[in-house]
């Protein structure tokens, strides 16, 4: 099963070539240089969906929160006995 993860972009490289841009993105608390070559039109600010180091789209900020928010109940409801 493949598991793409929303994060919002906080930096981006100053890399000039399309294919080579990257972005810091913030996960919840732990940050991760990520391509950006997939969506052109992120900045910083904005959510993407990020799987195997590659933002594959832009989120809304609305659908990122409910998508974090689902995360942290799995998470909850994990570790209840």
């Amino acid at each position: 099963m493949c598991l793409a993860i929303p994060g919002q972009i906080i930096s981006l490289s100053d890399d000039s070539d399309p294919l080579m841009r990257t972005g810091r993105i913030n996960f919840s608390g732990i940050s991760k240089d990520i391509s950006l070559a997939y969506v052109p039109e992120a900045g910083i600010g904005d959510y993407v969906i990020v799987h195997a180091g590659f933002a594959l789209s832009v989120l809304d900020a609305a659908e990122a929160q409910a998508s974090l928010q689902a995360f942290r109940e799995l998470a909850d409801f994990e570790q209840t006995p």
